[in-house]
């Protein structure tokens, strides 16, 4: 018998699985005013959901005169230095429902801008096998908001992306999500994600389970053409 979809749960990590945000923009203020600049809120607010080689030219516009590899690398061990100190920051249900897809047997995949090793080096922190497959920035040729990051892990986890739900933060994520066929669900943090096209949009994950992203797939997956009838 086949199980119910979804078959798989993609998730987004920084903002959506775990609360980073923060200490991303805690690492780029410091940076921009070592070499005299200023950074806003504001510009720090729009570098959510960018791909990590945007983020970093905007920092170079900024007065950052360093390499984008070389901004990269700083940003990501700044965060790796907060994490190792703080632990992981869950958003509110994160880490509950992750747990329940896990009881479920429904199939995880780690889907995130941030380079391979700041994903893992999260991933490792989680006291529970929490993901079956990682697809980090540095994994794919394009970024979010293209669909690759979300076909690839589909493709890697062996199911059909119109199976999937994917979890996101960010309006950039969502267009990525929605591009690839997935279920897209909303879960805003620093910026709002009306009107990006999120199937829905929920204020948060806390009390949600996996009986809830069931019926969110089943009310609004798109029909496999195979299961389309014609009659006369």
């Amino acid at each position: 018998m086949t199980s119910p979809a979804p078959a798989a749960v993609l998730w987004d990590m920084d903002g959506t699985l775990v609360d980073t945000e923060p200490y991303w923009m805690a690492a780029e203020t410091p940076l921009v005013e070592r070499f005299g600049g200023s950074w806003s809120h504001e510009q720090a607010l729009g570098m959510v959901g960018l791909a990590l080689e945007d983020s970093a030219r905007l920092l170079q516009n900024a007065g950052v005169p360093w390499g984008v590899d070389e901004i990269i690398s700083y940003l990501t061990d700044e965060v790796q230095r907060q994490l190792a100190v703080t632990g992981v920051p869950f958003r509110p249900g994160a880490r509950e429902l992750l747990a329940d897809l896990r009881a479920h047997g429904v199939k995880t995949a780690l889907v995130t801008m941030s380079m391979r090793r700041m994903a893992l080096s999260v991933v490792e922190l989680i006291d529970f096998p929490a993901f079956d497959l990682v697809v980090a920035g540095d994994d794919v040729e394009r970024p979010k908001p293209y669909p690759d990051p979300y076909l690839q892990a589909a493709a890697a986890l062996g199911v059909d992306i119109r199976d999937t739900v994917a979890i996101e933060d960010s309006p950039n994520g969502l267009r990525s999500a929605i591009a690839s066929g997935a279920v897209a669900l909303g879960v805003p943090l620093m910026v709002p994600l009306e009107g990006v096209g999120a199937h829905e949009l929920w204020p948060s994950l806390e009390g949600r389970a996996t009986s809830d992203l069931r019926a969110l797939h089943t009310a609004h997956a798109p029909t496999h053409p195979e299961e389309t009838r014609v009659t006369r």
